[in-house]
Parts: structure tokens; sequence; C-alpha cells
């Protein structure tokens, strides 16, 4: 008998040691466990639980944080960098300008005709469901937005194509503006494949060696992720709360569901041009997706995006430089987002959109999304601006912060599934023999 129970203990200890080393060999199995207790954390010390004062919840929800903010904090330092040498070194590394020309323009279309079908997904779903109706806007004394809110005017887009080019780079290093870096990197890449080899080699070898230390900071940012992601979803749940995603239950479900949808149609498209079946997707970028949910940010997973494009086979030069470029610019999942919200804030202030204006509607969104910074919290803003140009109020918009964290999350992921996409479909634009 008793050594049954010897043999019992013994055979317990060695599965509880086979499933330790299997989740610590597994980030996305870390990742899942730390979301699940951050929720349940959240719940319990947020409004839902009321285990400890409001007060007190919001200075735990702070620390609980800091993983997160660390690990923020440290892809925010070689972002910059990396991101410029990735770029720059995946044009020199193509083999013809005829080649980086053909990416670019499928690249180009790609975003251009996700990005227009994401919003008028947006705007088909809303019309259908009807998310606005029946609920009352706030008092304006509660406005989250500034009374002089700027709007969109196409009159304006000259001037903003031209600002985009970095007349300043140092300023655009400094304030982190990251499409005049990207802008920038392409000219830079461009320009090292005009001039002699030998003149470009010693150019190119820096931003090699900048790349391999911006990744091996990434490595040890990657240490806090389990920790990053509890500390995100416990603050998160302790900040909505279940009350507000129950009050806004149908205009969230009209957002995830056309996320749902445009996620289906990336995997369609996997599927079908790219000869990827939707499983070897996510074993590849499970754990990319995972990290882009709990961060909110697009940019910050960059690195790790390279990374699951790599494990797609897609050559190392098309990853470098289609992933910088996508994080900046396919923003999908954030136009199909904000069609849902504008929308919604006009069913709630009983303005009506004609078919022209919605046609206009979508035209906006589209050009306002592309070049959106990849960081938490933009469409608000971006909403706002959209929203003063049709004349909706902004009152509205204290309504939807209350869940945006949430749906930022989720548009993040349809935004990084889209620019893995994008890589797959374009891994044979360049024929070389490298190895991805």
């Amino acid at each position: 008998m008793l050594n049954e129970q010897r043999a019992e203990l013994t055979q317990l200890s060695l599965q509880r040691t086979k499933l330790r080393i299997w989740v610590r060999s597994r980030l996305w199995a870390q990742v899942i466990i730390a979301m699940v207790l951050g929720l349940c954390a959240g719940f319990l010390l947020g409004p839902g639980g009321g285990l400890v004062p409001a007060a007190t919840a919001k200075t735990l929800g702070a620390w609980l944080a800091l993983p997160g903010k660390l690990f923020l904090a440290l892809i925010a330092i070689v972002l910059v960098p990396l991101v410029f040498s990735s770029i720059v070194g995946g044009l020199a590394g193509a083999p013809s300008n005829e080649a980086m020309r053909k990416v670019g323009i499928r690249l180009g279309l790609f975003i251009l005709t996700t990005t227009a079908a994401a919003a008028w997904i947006g705007v088909t779903l809303t019309q259908m469901f009807q998310p606005g109706r029946g609920i009352s806007l706030p008092p304006a004394a509660m406005d989250p937005a500034p009374a002089d809110i700027e709007s969109f005017d196409f009159k304006m887009l000259p001037d903003l194509v031209v600002g985009v080019l970095p007349s300043n780079p140092a300023a655009s290093v400094i304030e982190g503006d990251l499409l005049a870096i990207v802008i920038l990197a392409l000219l830079a890449g461009v320009a090292s494949m005009q001039i002699q080899p030998a003149k470009a080699a010693p150019f190119l070898a820096v931003l090699d060696s900048v790349m391999s230390l911006s990744m091996t900071i990434v490595k040890w940012a990657m240490l806090l992720t389990p920790l990053a992601v509890f500390g995100f979803m416990a603050q998160l749940m302790m900040q909505i709360g279940l009350d507000s995603l129950l009050g806004l239950a149908s205009y969230v479900a009209t957002v995830l569901l056309g996320l749902a949808l445009l996620f289906a149609v990336y995997g369609v498209l996997l599927q079908v041009l790219g000869r990827t079946s939707f499983k070897a997707f996510l074993g590849a970028a499970g754990e990319t997706l995972l990290l882009a949910f709990s961060t909110s940010s697009s940019s910050a997973v960059m690195p790790s995006t390279i990374q699951a494009a790599r494990r797609l086979n897609v050559p190392n030069d098309v990853a470098s430089l289609v992933v910088p470029v996508g994080a900046t610019m396919n923003m999908a999942g954030t136009a199909l987002y904000q069609s849902v919200a504008i929308l919604f804030l006009a069913q709630m202030s009983d303005v009506a959109l004609g078919s022209a204006e919605i046609f206009l509607l979508v035209g906006t969104l589209v050009v306002s999304s592309i070049g959106a910074p990849g960081t938490p919290g933009v469409s608000i803003a971006i909403l706002a601006s959209v929203a003063a140009g049709f004349g909706i109020p902004a009152e509205g918009l204290v309504i939807i912060l209350g869940v945006d964290r949430l749906l930022d999350m989720c548009r993040t992921v349809v935004n990084v599934t889209g620019d893995l996409t994008a890589t797959t479909l374009l891994r044979g634009s360049i024929e070389h023999t490298a190895q991805p």
C-alpha cells in the first residue's frame, strides 16, 4: 500500500515537472495563463469584486501594470533604430529595383483594398444592427474632447501629403514620428541601391550591427511578457468592470463581429493566395497575436511580428521591409472600428448621413487610418477629428471611451494579422536564394 502511494506521488511529481517544462518552453501558454489570471485578479480587485476601495484599486492597477510599461519602454528605446535598419536592410538586400517596385505596388494595393473593405464592413454592420439607437447622449459637461477639434478636410490633403516628408529627421526621431522615420528609411534604402556597393557597404554594416543590438534588447524585453500581460489585463478589468461591457453590449458586439469577419477574410487570403493553412499561420503567429492583444500596439510587437513572418517562410529582406511599413500604414482593423464608432455616435445623436456622405466617410477613414501611429489610444483622436468633419457631436465619445481599451486590443490583433498576411502574400515577389 505504501509503495503504491509512493508510486502515485512519484508519477504525479513527474507529470507536474513535465507540465512545468512544457509551459516554460511555450511563451503562448504563459501568455494565456497570465491573461486568465489577470482577468480574475482584475475582477476581484475592481468594481465587480469590491475587495478593495476604488482609490486603492487604482493604485494597485498602476503597480500591476508596471512590468507592461517597462516592456513597452524597452521596445520604444529600440523601435526607431530597429524600423530604420530593417527597412534599409530589406531594400538593400533586394536583387533589383524592379523587384522592390513590384513589392511596393502590391503592398500599396493590399493596404488600400483591405482598408477600404474593412471600412465598408463596419458601415454595413452598423447600418444593419443600429447599435446606437435607444442610447442617450451624456451631458455636454462630460465631453472629453477639446472644443477646438479640427475636422478632417480633403482640401488640406495636398498639404498633408507634403507634410509627411521628414523635413527635420532629428526632430522626427526625438518625437517618435514613425511614419516620417519609415519614409526616411525608404529614401535611404533606395538611395543605397543607387550608389556604388563599396560606398554603401560601411553604412549597411553599421545598420546590420544596430539591428542585431536592437533585437538583443527585444529579447530581454520578451522576458517580461507574461508579467506584462498579467498586469495589463488586471488593470483593464479593474478600470472598465463588467457593467461597462454589458451597458454597451450591442456596440461592442458589432465591432467584434466586424473584426471577426475581417480576420476571416485574412484567413481566406492566406489559404487561397498565400497557400498557407490557417492552422499553420496560428502556429507560427499565435504568440505574436496574443502579445498584440495584451499590448494594444502593433509597433510594440513589430520585432515579434518579423520573427513570426520568418517562421512563415517569408524571406528576411521581405519581412524586414513589409512588416515595419505595414505596422505604420496597414490599419484595416482601425478603419473598421472607426466606421462603426462614428456611425454609432451619429445614431445616438440622430444625425442622418446620406449615401454620398457615407461614401465620403469611408474615404476619409481610409486616408486617416493609413499612417496612424500603431500605439494605444490613437484611434480616439482620429475619431474625434473625423466626427467633427461630419457634424457629429463629440459628447458621445465619453460613452465609448470606457470600452475602447478592450476594442483597441482586438483591432490590434487584426492589424497585426493583416501585416503578416501581406508578408505571406508577398514572400514570392522577390526571386532570390536567401534563406528566411
